[in-house]
């Protein structure tokens, strides 16, 4: 049965224009489920990876460093919608600062780059079906920022989401674009092959690259880091976080017992039962950031000798056809991850990188602090932190989560949050204009909507 299933994805993924390299990936994958793969990372086959790299003690010279950024290529994940907070295209086009979007702020920070520097730096967005035309028109409005002879983006693949009764593609006619799922941001290296963009850009002499969420605006072009890493002759690396409480569910870093390799887990990948090792701050001391950098002809000449298959771990994702309707049909989505690759490359390291590098935005929790006085833009289009810590914030989900209801609410921005330390929202409170929050504050629930009232001092 399972091969019949594997016939009809395949033929299904022909017919809706995916790219051979993708479904021979994606045969890859199915045949891993098919024998019982099931991805988990097990705590007794690896060790803790408790040293790396740090940038702080990285010496570095100026010519050194816009020689590696002269070869260098930015490349931003833009895939996803922003569904998490009730928005319904690119995520990227959300609105952070002085109504500029994340969007705008990369662009910004990359003209920055090139000015400074002297150097092209290509951008350029890995995008999905549902983001591409939204990104495309936004970036119209940027001319220049395009370098001749490389495209603004390329598409990241699709695949069938598999019904987990006996793997073949689930149909789902209330919508049929609910069948079909990205195959994981791991993607990404099967994408820059399929797209030609890989060759274009050796063509053009660049060599590395410089991967990041596109919702992270922490992850600015950096030439110490494209210095370190062209020093380094890795041939792959991730930027690291030294780990705190508030990050014990990000992916971390570990050397497999069996081979010596380094090997990225996530949580998808830890056995439920041994999710405390997972969460120990100090037994895995760092975690991965999702920036990244790769030497793209060892990509390009990997790729060729794997016959297009990186081999990435599984992660198999059990979900609904409709993320909506729990009770639609169970599937199953294959995915990889992209910083999964560091045990694709001999020789792959690691660097240790301040936390100002890491400032995703999943919440609407987050996006109220980066839009605050807790943060200012820099010369260099960086966002740099003012204060000695970020406030913690916790907004009630129950009013806040999606950004429709976010706006409603915070009318004349955000309050002041420079000197806070935690701000937490039980209830359905709207915030006045010129409101300052000094140290830890709490709204409790009234049981009514509420107002704090302008100019008011928390």
């Amino acid at each position: 049965m399972s091969e019949a299933g594997l016939l009809a994805a395949q033929d299904k993924m022909r017919e809706g224009g995916v790219a051979q390299a993708a479904i021979d990936v994606f045969t890859h994958y199915y045949k891993a489920v098919e024998t019982g793969a099931t991805g988990l990372i097990p705590e007794e086959t690896i060790e803790p990876l408790t040293e790396i790299d740090s940038l702080e003690t990285v010496e570095i010279t100026d010519d050194e460093a816009r020689e590696a950024l002269s070869k260098t290529v930015l490349i931003k994940l833009n895939g996803g919608l922003g569904t998490s907070m009730g928005m319904d295209k690119a995520k990227s086009l959300l609105p952070v600062r002085d109504g500029k979007s994340f969007l705008d702020l990369i662009v910004n920070q990359v003209q920055k780059a090139r000015e400074h520097y002297g150097v092209t730096l290509p951008l350029i967005f890995m995008d999905s079906f549902r983001t591409r035309e939204d990104t495309l028109e936004a970036l119209s409005k940027h001319p220049g920022i395009e370098v001749d002879g490389l495209p603004l983006d390329f598409l990241q693949n699709r695949e069938p989401k598999l019904r987990a009764d006996d793997l073949t593609p689930v149909e789902w006619e209330a919508d049929p674009e609910l069948e079909w799922c990205p195959p994981g941001h791991g993607d990404i290296y099967t994408a820059l092959v399929a797209s030609g963009v890989l060759d274009a850009l050796i063509d053009k002499g660049y060599r590395y690259a410089m991967t990041s969420n596109s919702d992270n605006l922490g992850a600015t072009p950096s030439a110490q880091i494209a210095g370190w890493f062209a020093q380094s002759g890795a041939p792959y690396a991730p930027e690291m976080c030294r780990r705190t409480p508030a990050d014990v569910k990000g992916g971390h870093l570990a050397i497999r017992k069996s081979d010596g390799r380094v090997i990225l887990r996530d949580t998808a990948q830890t056995p439920k039962d041994q999710m405390h090792y997972f969460t120990d701050q100090f037994r895995h001391p760092f975690f991965h950031t999702n920036n990244l950098w790769f030497d793209l002809i060892v990509l390009r000449d990997t790729l060729k000798e794997r016959n297009g298959i990186l081999g990435l771990p599984l992660i198999k994702n059990a979900k609904t056809v409709d993320p909506a309707d729990s009770s639609s049909t169970p599937v199953i989505q294959m995915e990889t991850a992209m910083g999964a690759a560091v045990e694709a490359f001999e020789g792959a390291t690691a660097i240790e990188v301040p936390r100002s590098r890491f400032l995703p935005v999943k919440t609407t929790n987050d996006l109220l602090l980066v839009r605050s006085d807790v943060y200012e833009l820099d010369d260099m289009g960086a966002l740099v932190q003012r204060g000695d810590q970020a406030c913690v914030i916790s907004l009630d989900s129950r009013y806040y989560k999606t950004i429709h209801e976010f706006e409603k609410r915070f009318p004349y921005g955000p309050p002041s949050l420079r000197r806070a330390t935690k701000l937490t929202v039980d209830g359905d409170w709207t915030f006045g204009k010129g409101v300052k929050i000094v140290g830890s504050v709490r709204l409790e629930d009234p049981g009514y909507s509420t107002d704090v009232s302008d100019g008011a001092l928390l």
